[in-house]
């Protein structure tokens, strides 16, 4: 078994846009898993199709120092070598947000998927001798969210939302037009913030950079981010422009 010295699970307002979500009124915890197999375990099966694994965000900001990246790692090999302890610390966390949150008379939010895009809503657990479907069944009146390459993730609890992330690759064009058929709110990551267009695919285009407040965004949209880090010089297609 994976030794993990318990420390904090999520980050709490952690980044530049979480932080901006306290205007509006919500105070964000973050989990950040090591995205793709980077820690010998697969948390983004759609990465190679999406060639998003090559410009991803796991780099840009603290997750360019090494210390991080071994961090993110740990916390990932925790998740599969030991499941429902690692549940039992990620609930310990989310009930010290929602105490946070309370003190500071904000909303909690909580996206599991900072760096990987695992299918939350299928991970059971037991807790106190009872058994839970997810981790939102445990937390009805806590939003979660994440963003997410599969564009069926279907019938999802109440309290979780996705936003469909939208790759320019030729491999995952049949992938964008199921999000884009069913009316899904979508994220599309542009290489400058000044080519952002008004509308993408015909879909009207609002910022996705003045919070990651996203559950609140109409459906049917599309949310436009700017590249960072090494997602600039992204040449697979994943970046559009």
């Amino acid at each position: 078994m994976t030794k993990f010295i318990r420390k904090p699970l999520l980050g709490f307002n952690s980044n530049a846009k979480t932080i901006k979500g306290n205007k509006l009124g919500f105070y964000t915890g973050i989990l950040y898993l090591a995205p793709y197999n980077l820690s010998g375990h697969q948390v983004c099966p759609m990465a190679e199709l999406a060639q998003c694994h090559i410009a991803c965000l796991n780099t840009s900001g603290r997750g360019q120092f090494n210390s991080i990246q071994l961090a993110r790692i740990a916390k990932t090999k925790y998740y599969f070598a030991d499941r429902n302890n690692f549940m039992l610390n990620l609930i310990k966390d989310i009930n010290k947000g929602i105490n946070k949150a309370k003190q500071l008379d904000q909303q909690l939010l909580i996206r599991l998927n900072g760096t990987s895009d695992i299918k939350w809503e299928n991970i059971g657990f037991v807790y106190n001798d009872k058994q839970y479907t997810n981790i939102m069944e445990l937390f009805p009146n806590v939003q979660f969210y994440d963003y997410t390459k599969m564009p069926n993730r279907n019938n999802l609890p109440s309290n979780y939302d996705l936003t469909f992330s939208y790759s320019g690759v030729d491999t995952f064009t049949k992938y964008n037009r199921i999000a884009i058929d069913n009316g899904k709110r979508i994220a599309v990551v542009f290489r400058y913030e000044k080519n952002i267009p008004k509308l993408f695919q015909n879909i009207r285009v609002i910022s996705g950079d003045n919070s990651d407040v996203r559950h609140i965004d109409d459906q049917n949209t599309v949310i436009a981010l700017y590249a960072k880090g090494k997602a600039i010089k992204d040449n697979t297609g994943f970046v559009i422009g």
